[in-house]
């Protein structure tokens, strides 16, 4: 026999060892927190502190504009006018859109 096999075979006949490695395979394959899982782990974490971040900043934006439209009555105007279709009692108002885009979308409303 080639003397590494001879070698490989050696470490093969010993018990320890030989428990050792199926403890090491067990608990990286089989486990209940096996590798696999633990980098499907790792991924979703990651994916949900991007997540975070991006609402933070969101957040952050949406706070601005609160803060503006509590003191800016200018702005709390145009929001109005914008997001809800108001109107002076003297105007008249045209909403134009395209064929893809829906009024719904901004009246927040849900389609039925």
């Amino acid at each position: 026999m080639h003397p590494t096999i001879k070698k490989i075979l050696g470490y093969l006949r010993n018990k320890y060892f030989t428990a050792t490695m199926l403890f090491f395979v067990w608990i990286c394959f089989f486990d209940r927190n096996d590798i696999i899982s633990e980098a499907k782990l790792v991924y979703k974490i990651n994916k949900l502190k991007t997540e975070r971040t991006y609402f933070q900043k969101q957040t952050d934006i949406a706070n601005e504009e609160l803060k503006e439209l509590q003191t800016d009555p200018a702005s709390l105007e145009k929001f109005a006018r914008e997001k809800y279709l108001m109107k002076k009692d003297n105007e008249d108002v045209y909403v134009i859109t395209d064929q893809n885009s829906h009024l719904l979308d901004t009246l927040h409303t849900t389609p039925k």
